[in-house]
């Protein structure tokens, strides 16, 4: 039995729905893009939500309008994905990566630890879809000898008078954070719809605007809308009408518009999130209840204290192997045809990262999380046989490396 790692949803009502935009004559930013965006507010309560090519276009847009640049520092788990580093640094700013906790996510302590006169703004990302403790992160970064720390260099910064926190929620589109869906419980909060996320389009990411007063978040939107087109004044919906073709460019923008022909692909998927979302929940208690069993298997958090995780990926950690073992336990499932994936390298172990100084010796625990994890596949299309054989195949694995059984 073959099984791949995370294809994408692709039922008839996404495919009537990209047929839809195709045959309307208008595929570029419209509005299905529009209606995207407004099922992402419905979905998460955000006060804005703006739709971009990719969550790290996203994130450099939002970095560079609070003005984070040269000699600012920005704090970043060390595990994670690369893209929230790359963000960082194409906003010219210096990456301060610190360690995790048990849980995968950042560990606020660390973040505390961190924080000089120079932090601008803080990172947290929902690895695997479970959420960040962002009580927590709020309440560490509206303390006054943390804010007294703050120092502002434009009018934004003072505005907001503290350091930004700009959520990396790639993985947790529909995860619930203590009665309430991810996606405003930080200033800024940005989803990947790349093509493996929960909700795709194919590339894509939306930016959710939840900024306090005095900051109007809806202006906000119309702000950024415009730096996605290059700050030009007219969208080319509107340039391409009779008459309609003088415009002007009013700042020096970005080209990171999402396109409808692309957000019709996650609009139609949206709109049975709730379903989808349910399936996804359906594989992880199968996951449950056969790896609760296994005494070396370290089950990913999923829903407790409040904080539901979106069922992105299944992130299993076996307890007392090493890293080359794991690998080795990686390898013998690959010979049965599952995929599956690890999540995440952590930054300091890649070579770009390594060689600019970070070390992993310093994160021991993002290492640790590391070592030991198997990403298991998660997505509405495994039938209850399927998942089945992925566990079984997993088991027979690890029994197998570890000569057990």
């Amino acid at each position: 039995m073959k099984i791949p790692f995370s294809p994408p949803y692709i039922d008839e009502s996404v495919i009537n729905e990209v047929v839809d935009s195709l045959k309307s004559g208008w595929i570029t930013t419209g509005p299905k893009v529009k209606a995207l965006e407004a099922e992402i507010m419905k979905l998460t309560g955000a006060q804005a939500a703006l739709a971009v090519n990719s969550w790290t276009s996203g994130a450099i847009l939002m970095l560079r309008w609070f003005g984070v640049g040269p000699n600012d520092e920005v704090i970043i788990p060390a595990y994670t994905y690369c893209a929230t580093a790359m963000a960082t640094m194409w906003a010219g700013a210096k990456v301060v990566m610190v360690d995790s906790q048990e849980d995968l996510n950042i560990s606020v302590e660390a973040i505390r630890k961190a924080i000089t006169p120079r932090t601008k703004a803080i990172i947290p990302v929902d690895i695997a879809g479970f959420p960040c403790d962002y009580d927590a992160i709020m309440a560490l970064v509206k303390e006054p000898e943390i804010k007294s720390m703050f120092s502002p260099d434009n009018d934004i910064q003072q505005k907001l008078g503290r350091i930004l926190v700009l959520n990396d929620s790639a993985h947790s589109l529909g995860a619930s954070y203590k009665g309430h869906r991810g996606g405003t419980q930080t200033d800024i909060n940005i989803f990947s719809l790349h093509a493996v996320k929960n909700v795709t389009t194919a590339e894509g990411g939306i930016i959710c605007f939840n900024l306090p007063e005095p900051f109007d978040n809806e202006q906000l939107y119309k702000e950024m809308r415009l730096m996605t087109l290059n700050c030009q004044t007219k969208d080319a919906f509107t340039k391409s009408q009779a008459g309609g073709w003088r415009y002007d460019i009013v700042g020096k923008g970005m080209k990171v518009n999402m396109a409808d022909v692309n957000a019709a692909i996650g609009l139609a998927q949206i709109r049975q999130y709730g379903h989808l979302l349910e399936e996804r929940k359906r594989i992880y208690n199968l996951y449950d209840e056969a790896f609760s069993k296994e005494p070396w298997a370290i089950l990913p958090p999923s829903n407790k204290d409040g904080f539901e995780t979106s069922y992105h990926v299944y992130a299993l950690r076996i307890r007392g192997i090493s890293e080359s073992q794991r690998d080795a336990i990686i390898n013998e499932i690959a010979r049965h045809e599952v995929a599956v994936n690890v999540h995440f390298v952590p930054l300091p172990m890649l070579t770009y990262y390594r060689q600019l100084g970070y070390k992993i010796e310093d994160y021991p625990q993002a290492y640790c999380n590391y070592a030991h994890e198997i990403s298991l596949p998660v997505y509405p299309q495994l039938d209850d046989e399927k998942v089945r054989f992925v566990i079984k195949t997993v088991i027979d694995a690890y029994n197998t490396v570890t000569n057990t059984k």
